[in-house]
């Protein structure tokens, strides 16, 4: 008999632990979220207000300024310029496939109707459910929907009399039981009532728990932070095996940031997409709406810059992986195509590349077949405008060490003929030397 029960309790243990281990993405979904290569990130909140940091100046901060934070501060949230289809119209024209949204960063301020806590939009001027609203845009546009929720919940720990902190006892879910409890209702409303939520963005430092809760509750979505690498603010020096995603703002705020603030230029920002998306990740670029709802004109500039570059060059960020050995020579960058015999090669470092002109570059790591072929990305290689006699055809030379390329810039994309972002060439059945 103690043999039997000894045996069973074995099973059970057996049975748990693989039923835990199988709580993960799908790799198929892992798969199609790899795919999209490009998402943006939006922090909003209601001490958007403040311009100040998103959530983190409740930590270290007087009674005084936490009450009036938590007290006061919701009654002047009147986001009354937001329009969820222009933000939508917005982040698709740029070539976002995904967008995360914060339903609730570490203030535990809630952006949805939730039964949880009068800590949310619904108790505010403005009234109405800004999530629901952006969600259902998304949607309608064809855009995956990512939930950012952050575990860690200040105002819930306030109320239960401990210290807001970030690293301290009772911070983080695994030594909360309430906060759990708490995070988990939450996380239910948002699975249930804001479904079908493709992707989700736990921010904590412990988020097991949660992570298999929502695998439990629904096991389409794709976890990132929780259970893939997600640096912020940095690049990896390599690719790194599987999913991973950088985050990233386009300033030095998450949120909203009024002053002292210094923005990355369009050119910047495409240039970090190009090497994430070089080395196998994804770029989830961050957003700050003002605190009426509209999204600041110098993020706009730079969303739309993105827009044209992404119009023009999708083809060479969505559905690539890293290309095999080499991922950078000199100013170009690599990408591979994943179901096809494709790479792409992003011209970065050109200065003055005036419309109809042709520059060649030599590739040390690829070698033409007989069945190569060139083009650039978004021209048809047939016309230079005002410029008949220009035929700005795309070739290639096979030297004994080297592939030449011969391009023009032959798309008129600025008045001024000279678009200063990365050009990229596109060849088939090109071998890859090791």
């Amino acid at each position: 008999m103690q043999v039997k029960i000894k045996f069973t309790i074995g099973l059970f243990l057996a049975v748990c632990l693989t039923t835990y281990a199988q709580l993960k993405n799908k790799p198929d979904l892992e798969e199609d979220f790899m795919d999209m290569g490009f998402g943006v990130f939006v922090h909003w909140s209601m001490d958007s207000q403040l311009g100040s940091v998103i959530s983190h100046s409740l930590v270290g901060a007087s009674e005084d300024y936490v009450d009036k934070y938590m007290n006061e501060l919701p009654k002047t949230f009147y986001p009354d310029k937001f329009d969820a289809d222009e933000w939508a119209r917005l982040f698709k024209i740029t070539g976002a496939e995904y967008v995360v949204f914060t339903t609730k960063h570490h203030n535990g301020f809630c952006m949805w109707d939730t039964k949880t806590t009068d800590f949310n939009i619904m108790n505010t001027p403005y009234g109405k459910d800004i999530t629901g609203q952006l969600f259902k845009a998304l949607r309608k546009y064809d855009l995956k929907v990512g939930v950012y929720f952050s575990p860690e919940d200040f105002s819930f720990l306030n109320k239960q009399g401990t210290l807001i902190s970030r690293k301290r006892e009772k911070s983080q879910i695994t030594d909360n039981a309430e906060l759990l409890a708490h995070d988990k209702e939450q996380v239910k409303e948002l699975v249930s009532n804001y479904g079908p939520i493709d992707v989700l963005f736990f921010d904590a430092f412990k988020t097991g728990p949660l992570v298999q809760y929502v695998h439990s509750l629904d096991p389409n979505i794709v976890v990132t932070r929780g259970e893939m690498k997600t640096p912020e603010q940095t690049i990896p020096d390599a690719p790194m095996p599987g999913p991973w995603e950088t985050c990233m703002t386009m300033g030095t705020q998450w949120q909203y940031k009024p002053t002292n603030e210094s923005y990355k230029d369009g050119g910047e920002l495409i240039g970090k997409l190009i090497e994430i998306r070089a080395k196998g990740g994804n770029f989830l670029m961050n957003v700050g709406p003002k605190p009426n709802g509209e999204i600041p004109i110098e993020q706009e500039e730079r969303l739309r810059e993105i827009a044209l570059w992404m119009f023009v060059n999708e083809e060479a960020i969505k559905g690539v992986r890293p290309m095999e050995k080499t991922i950078k020579d000199g100013y170009a960058w690599f990408t591979q195509k994943k179901d096809e015999n494709a790479v792409y090669v992003f011209i970065t470092g050109q200065k003055d590349w005036f419309k109809g002109r042709r520059r060649s570059f030599l590739l040390k790591n690829l070698k033409a077949t007989d069945s190569t072929t060139i083009s650039v990305l978004g021209q048809n290689d047939k016309v230079v405008e005002y410029w008949p006699e220009n035929i700005p055809e795309s070739r290639y030379i096979q030297h004994e060490a080297l592939l030449e390329i011969s391009v023009s810039r032959a798309q008129r994309l600025y008045n001024d003929k000279v678009w200063p972002n990365p050009m990229v060439v596109k060849l088939t059945n090109v071998a890859i030397i090791e």
